[in-house]
């Protein structure tokens, strides 16, 4: 019997309120429950993101997000029946409730099946030159700079490691040796690592070109020098249970115009707007792709990811972005880098 009390919402709280439950639960989802402890729904990190993405604000509440027809089961049923009822259905968590549907329990396939390890491949792109961080990138490759204790990469692969994601392929050129000897095979770090080198400039998505076996389920790309907390598995799940070809995290960027923007119609003024805020959606440089994708992808040429993304939109495919309210920082110049710096510990303390 889990401890579900840190898991339950009520319909009015707000999406603020369901992240703190979500992000401190540790199993993806909040339980919306009544006065009576009847299960109303489930809501998922998913569905909180898909709100975002349609407007919504982190004050509004969740009534309108939740998932209202979860999937349950009886907590009497046995547990090969609620293994095969998950499956079945494509869930990873199933509440379990009594014959009032009054809450009892939630139940995670993964601990029923004992899975920790994923066979699904990330793919870390960590060959660039880092010119704008010069001159601390003359000796040293820019993933291998040290932010807090360790190197960025490092980082980025422990994180993946603690989301059961150990199968890695890091792609190479600037200074690729002192990546090589850093990581070896991976096992120092509980992962298993191999290599491409990039002998000219392929682009995020043309390296991929270099893999020596394409892989066989939905798989991660990231750039090699992100600093993040986002839930690797929440993201993978967005893609799967979205049928995506490729999903595209994105991170929401305000720009504020340092002018009064007027608005007309033929010569007459209709509205003055002084200095309005625009906010836009910005690519965040960490994907899943679908194995399809290697067939729009050329051999051994420049081929960047949002070259990819735009054909794959050209030939209608699911093209999905999932919205990043977690930390996250590109480090591409030094005021950058200053300031991963000054926040680390406070972001990977647990790290």
């Amino acid at each position: 019997m889990k401890n579900i009390a840190g898991l339950l919402v009520n319909q009015n709280n707000t999406i603020k309120e369901a992240l703190k439950i979500i992000d401190t639960g540790a199993i993806r989802i909040a339980l919306v429950v009544d006065e009576e402890h009847r299960l109303l729904g489930t809501l998922s990190d998913g569905d909180i993101r898909r709100g975002l993405l349609n407007g919504k604000t982190l004050d509004d509440s969740i009534e309108s997000l939740y998932y209202k027809n979860p999937t349950t089961a009886l907590h009497t049923e046995s547990k090969d029946k609620i293994i095969q009822k998950a499956i079945m259905n494509q869930v990873y968590q199933i509440p379990l409730v009594d014959e009032n549907n009054k809450l009892v329990d939630i139940v995670n396939l993964a601990t029923l099946l004992n899975i920790t390890k994923k066979r699904n491949k990330v793919i870390l792109m960590a060959g660039g030159l880092g010119t704008r961080l010069r001159p601390l990138t003359d000796d040293i490759p820019k993933p291998l700079l040290k932010v807090g204790n360790k190197p960025i990469l490092e980082t980025i692969i422990r994180n993946f490691a603690e989301h059961g994601f150990v199968n890695i392929t890091i792609s190479l050129n600037y200074k690729g040796d002192m990546i090589k000897d850093y990581f070896g095979d991976g096992s120092d770090f509980g992962v298993n690592i191999d290599y491409v080198e990039e002998n000219k400039r392929l682009g995020t998505a043309g390296a991929l070109s270099l893999l020596k076996e394409n892989p066989h389920e939905p798989f991660f790309v990231m750039n090699g020098d992100l600093l993040t907390d986002v839930n690797f598995s929440h993201l993978l799940d967005f893609h799967s249970f979205g049928n995506s070809t490729a999903t595209m995290c994105v991170r929401e960027y305000e720009y504020q115009v340092p002018y009064g923007v007027i608005q007309t119609k033929d010569s007459d003024i209709t509205s003055i707007v002084e200095k309005p805020i625009q906010k836009f959606f910005v690519n965040a440089g960490i994907y899943v792709l679908s194995p399809s994708v290697f067939n729009d992808i050329p051999e051994n040429e420049f081929f960047d990811m949002p070259t990819l993304f735009n054909i794959l939109i050209e030939k209608q495919k699911k093209v999905s972005s999932f919205p990043i309210h977690e930390y996250w920082l590109d480090i591409g110049r030094m005021s950058d880098f200053e300031q991963a710096q000054s926040e680390y510990f406070r972001i990977f303390s647990e790290k």
